[in-house]
């Protein structure tokens, strides 16, 4: 006699309720913003001036990297204390491209960036070589981040390192990489790193269009990453995954090994967080080793947190509750904002453990747990 054993359908990638709110946004950044930024009068209630454009759009970039952390922290049970290494990784990579399309714009006339030519320089260095291509630009962007990730991590993983140790490391490993930066001889800009960019492809970066441009790209950015983390996690791996942060030893008896699978979502984090530099530079005007700092990386894991753990959605919205807080508060209140960011992750930690959208979800159940 056979049993017929029936297996769970694998679930959609998205409710019709969520594909419907995912064509929204969607309208909302390639139709509604620019409308509402390029269309509509300055002095019109409804216009969406420069400055919420450029604050917005680095939210988004900011989004990406609480997406990314999700999927190792939430996802996988990683904490990792170093993804601002990766973030600036990818704006150094497009922060070199921006330099070169100066050209002889700079204050020295050169065809070298100013800072080399202050500090006696005659030519670039060999990790200069092709940042005059855009395409091999972006493959920098995807590359450098990942190829970091992936030697890390291999070690890492190998020498099972985990919990706070793993934590610990990697936040030194950003740490040691700002430091490097801020060294002249690097051929980074040393602490004043790369800034007063002029062109992009040959257009020119500071007008209202290209900003719209950048703006729409990031969101459409942002938007791809949600829809290919949530099949990520819908799929077979997605669920190993969870199973390694549950019950790792399980899983290795279960015939799996943990070190690909932890190994590859870390190196997709990583490119992502890249991803997200890349777009952030050109946006915001200016990339330095202060992104690189222990606190940046913090920051990430604390929007994270006060999003919501292993929803995807959770972090962007903590990005955006977080950033949009501290865009507030450091003009209004400037010396108050770390506490209140200390203050706002204590209580999250306490009392809100599934973040905002975990509240949220209690609430519509009538505050069942």
């Amino acid at each position: 006699m056979s049993v017929v054993v029936s297996l769970p359908e694998k679930p959609a990638v998205l409710s019709r309720m969520g594909w419907t709110a995912f064509v929204i946004a969607l309208i909302v950044v390639c139709a509604v913003a620019p409308l509402l930024n390029l269309v509509v009068p300055k002095d019109s209630v409804f216009h969406m001036s420069d400055f919420a454009v450029a604050l917005v759009g680095k939210i988004m970039c900011y989004a990406i990297c609480a997406l990314a952390m999700d999927l190792i922290w939430g996802y996988t049970g990683i904490l990792s204390l170093g993804h601002g290494m990766f973030f600036a990784l990818g704006g150094y990579a497009m922060g070199m491209y921006l330099m070169r399309q100066i050209g002889r714009d700079g204050n020295y006339k050169s065809d070298l960036p100013d800072f080399m030519v202050f500090l006696d320089w005659k030519a670039l260095p060999w990790h200069w070589t092709f940042s005059d291509s855009f395409a091999a630009t972006l493959f920098l962007i995807v590359a450098v981040p990942g190829l970091v990730a992936f030697v890390f991590g291999f070690f890492a993983f190998r020498s099972r390192i985990k919990g706070v140790y793993f934590s610990i490391i990697t936040q030194a490993m950003t740490f040691a990489a700002m430091l490097l930066f801020f060294r002249n001889e690097t051929g980074f800009g040393g602490n004043n790193g790369f800034t007063d960019f002029k062109r992009i492809l040959n257009i020119p970066i500071a007008t209202p269009s290209m900003r719209m441009v950048l703006f729409v790209l990031t969101g459409c950015t942002l938007l791809g990453f949600f829809l290919f983390a949530r099949w990520l996690v819908t799929a077979k791996f997605g669920r190993v995954l969870q199973a390694i942060r549950d019950a790792e030893s399980r899983v290795m008896f279960s015939g799996y090994n943990p070190i690909g699978y932890k190994l590859t979502i870390w190196v997709i984090s990583a490119v992502m967080c890249g991803v997200a530099g890349a777009l952030y530079v050109p946006q915001v005007g200016i990339i330095n080793p202060s992104e690189m700092s222990p606190a940046n990386s913090i920051e990430i894991a604390i929007w994270a947190a006060v999003g919501g753990r292993a929803t995807l959605v959770g972090p962007i919205v903590g990005a955006f509750l977080v950033n949009g807080a501290k865009s507030w508060l450091t003009v209004t209140a400037p010396e108050y904002w770390l506490y209140f960011l200390g203050a706002l992750f204590i209580v999250v930690t306490l009392f809100l453990p599934q973040g905002v959208v975990g509240l949220w979800k209690r609430l519509k159940r009538g505050g069942k747990a």
